[in-house]
Parts: structure tokens; C-alpha cells; sequence
């Protein structure tokens, strides 16, 4: 979606045989690879917070469908990548 959508480089976590990592295992590979990990699972605000060593976009719009979820997107989409060049480790979108 987001590899298509806006032609960068991204990838699901099935899609590099970490489907079934736990929380600290994907923390571990994003820093190790600097990648920036989207999700919208909480458990990886404690991780960013307390471990900074990997970047987090929190994505906090309920329960929606893949649709709204590129909209939103396609909406913060400019901000996102300006707050990941300035270094933001942890971006939240509503």
C-alpha cells in the first residue's frame, strides 16, 4: 500500500518473515536496519519512549478500513516525511 502508494521503499512484516516477531523482535530489526515502523499497536509507544533507538509512525485511527487508512495518509503524507528528514523518532497520526 504505502510502497505503491507513495514510491518509497516499504514493506510488510509478512513480506520479510517477521509475521510472527514479537513487539521487541521488530523493534530490534527497525533500529538494526534504520527503518521506520508503522503500526498501530500502542505496545510500541513504551519502546519508543523508553528504547529511541528505531522510528515509530503511530497511526490512532481506530478501527478503519484500508481505504481511510491511504487517505489519511495521503493527507500527512508531506508532514511525515518532513518530521522523519528532521530526525523525529516518533510521529503520531490522528
Amino acid at each position: 500500500m504505502i510502497h505503491s502508494e507513495f514510491q518509497v521503499e516499504a514493506a510488510h512484516v509478512a513480506d520479510i518473515d517477521l509475521g510472527s516477531a514479537t513487539d521487541l523482535e521488530l523493534w530490534a530489526y527497525c533500529s538494526k536496519t534504520d527503518s521506520v515502523l508503522i503500526s498501530k499497536d500502542d505496545d510500541f509507544v513504551s519502546l519508543v519512549l523508553n528504547a529511541p533507538t528505531a522510528r515509530l509512525v503511530w497511526v490512532r485511527v481506530g478501527n478503519s478500513r484500508r481505504g481511510f487508512i491511504l487517505d489519511v495518509f495521503r493527507w500527512v503524507w508531506p508532514d511525515i516525511i518532513l518530521r522523519l528528514e528532521e530526525q523525529d523518532r516518533f510521529i503520531e497520526i490522528r
